[in-house]
């Protein structure tokens, strides 16, 4: 259980801090807040990593730096700009694909064997959540770039490279997390060590405090936006995938779109009756894929 309620707790921590976020992209470049917020995360959880030996588990620590520099280094980057460009829901929909790509190469790779109902609800969430973006009356936000014509689809291709990098970089998580003893907080440190060695030599090292542009209210509300988005949400995915089969895990973690109807009023401005029935069906799958875990 304590698996699917972190996966829940997850989605909630990044739907909240990706709308703080996207705020930023329109002023900010997505690389300059990724290069930030994680070092601010960095400095958090600081203190798991002073008393630990290294040399015993250099293997997987290095294993985890790769996997923070494409999941957290080179996916988040790429997430951040799919937000300024389709805005949150869009981007987080757009996961519609990734639960389908983790439960295969799950499956293919580190033996995560999932039955007929786990398959079906993958499925099903799957087509839900390609069923929301494929529709031409999908709302835009407001404040996004994206424009609802034929030449606009290119604007996705942020968003699918971050699927890409995310789903990569789980399986490396898991595999680590099932072949060593290493918790779920040193993990993530790892990992976010990894996303800043990359992104200090993507930056040449060039780090913009834009924090200072903020009033005080926009402070807290990054610091937040870091503590639940990247500290507590990796955290918290890190759990997922030391406990859930990858496929199931990462299939409730894809479920932030049902959370984001909750900022759907102020990014977006109408709740339909097609997207109230699409999300019925998500209930539907993740339902099915719940029957594998009990």
């Amino acid at each position: 259980m304590i698996g699917i309620f972190s996966a829940f707790g997850a989605t909630v921590s990044w739907t909240y801090a990706c709308s703080i976020w996207r705020k930023q992209t329109n002023i900010y470049k997505p690389i300059e807040i990724n290069f930030l917020k994680n070092i601010i995360a960095f400095i958090i959880f600081s203190p798991v990593i002073l008393f630990f030996n290294y040399s015993i588990h250099y293997k997987y620590i290095l294993i985890l730096l790769l996997s923070g520099v494409i999941g957290i280094g080179l996916g988040d980057t790429f997430y951040l700009k799919s937000l300024n460009l389709i805005g949150t829901r869009k981007t987080l929909s757009i996961e519609a694909i990734s639960p389908l790509i983790a439960a295969i190469t799950g499956t293919l790779f580190i033996n995560d064997h999932l039955n007929i109902s786990a398959w079906m609800g993958i499925i099903i969430v799957t087509g839900s959540l390609i069923k929301i973006i494929s529709k031409k009356s999908y709302l835009l936000d407001k404040d996004s770039k994206l424009v609802t014509n034929n030449n606009s689809l290119d604007k996705y291709v942020y968003a699918f490279l971050s699927v890409l990098c995310a789903v990569l970089a789980a399986l490396l998580s898991r595999f680590v997390l099932l072949e060593s003893d290493l918790t779920p907080i040193f993990t993530t440190e790892i990992r976010l060590l990894g996303s800043i060695i990359f992104l200090c030599l993507i930056t040449k090292m060039k780090l913009k405090i834009f924090i200072n542009n903020f009033n005080s209210k926009e402070k807290v509300q990054f610091i937040i936006s870091v503590l639940l988005g990247t500290n507590i949400g990796i955290f918290l995915q890190q759990i997922v995938f030391q406990s859930l089969p990858l496929g199931i895990g990462w299939t409730l973690l894809s479920t932030s779109p049902i959370i984001s109807l909750l900022f759907t009023k102020k990014e977006e401005g109408i709740l339909t009756n097609e997207i109230i029935f699409t999300t019925f069906l998500l209930f539907i799958g993740i339902c099915l894929i719940l029957l594998k875990i009990s």
